[in-house]
């Protein structure tokens, strides 16, 4: 899954940043409303946690932005300001959430969890991903083969596969997913992303995932024909 954070508050976002990498996210940063707002339009984010005390651009007129341009990535509002006013301006700017700080990660953490949840509900009702026989648990961070095999899951690996479940049959390109899985200063050019689908290959069975040469990857469903980019 991958988040932007923007927050200015360096210490908090670095230590944001490192807790939920260990939970399996990839996660950009901004520091001011301007970036914010930029990375939030020109990236697929599954969620957004978006401080309102801004430098550049508030929050809340980030958040009116994305909102009016038909942006309806799910945002999770970080504030200082406890007013209840605040956080009504919040809900009606088409926040989905609202936290205020001091908070426990652990109540972000679920909060962004089951934000994405609700987003994803139909693909995902109950947690588990199921596609092409093969089911993701999202919890454990497991996927399950059709003979019963249980397979543990790196977090690139899961956020990999999850990615290649929730499109198949689609043609996907080596930059969309390294886009998707990973971190906006990851070396592109680099061959991780061959690598990560030689794990999963070696644990779902070469025939799932197959090499568009000159294209990317296309993660095989029998039961679905192939689709465009």
């Amino acid at each position: 899954m991958r988040l932007l954070l923007v927050e200015d508050d360096t210490e908090l976002s670095s230590s944001l940043h490192t807790r939920l990498k260990r939970e399996g996210f990839a996660v950009d940063i901004a520091n001011n409303g301007v970036d914010g707002e930029f990375m939030g339009d020109e990236t697929p984010y599954d969620a957004v946690i978006l401080d309102l005390g801004l430098p550049q651009r508030s929050g809340l007129e980030v958040l009116q932005h994305w909102r009016q341009r038909g942006n309806r990535v799910p945002v999770i509002i970080l504030t200082a300001r406890d007013a209840w006013h605040e956080r009504v301006d919040g809900f009606k700017a088409g926040a989905d959430d609202y936290l205020g700080k001091p908070f426990h990660f652990e109540e972000l953490l679920v909060r962004v969890q089951a934000l994405i949840r609700r987003n994803l509900q139909a693909a995902v009702p109950d947690q588990k991903l199921h596609c092409c026989g093969l089911q993701l648990d999202e919890e454990h961070q497991q996927v399950t083969t059709p003979d019963g095999e249980v397979f543990d899951l790196t977090g690139t690996e899961f956020r990999l596969l999850r990615y290649f479940m929730l499109h198949p049959g689609r043609i996907l390109t080596k930059s969309r997913l390294t886009e998707h899985v990973y971190e906006q200063d990851f070396d592109r050019d680099s061959n991780v992303i061959e690598v990560y689908v030689r794990h999963l290959r070696r644990k779902l069975g070469d025939w799932r995932i197959q090499t568009r040469r000159g294209q990317g990857y296309i993660f095989i469903d029998p039961d679905k024909p192939e689709l465009p980019l």
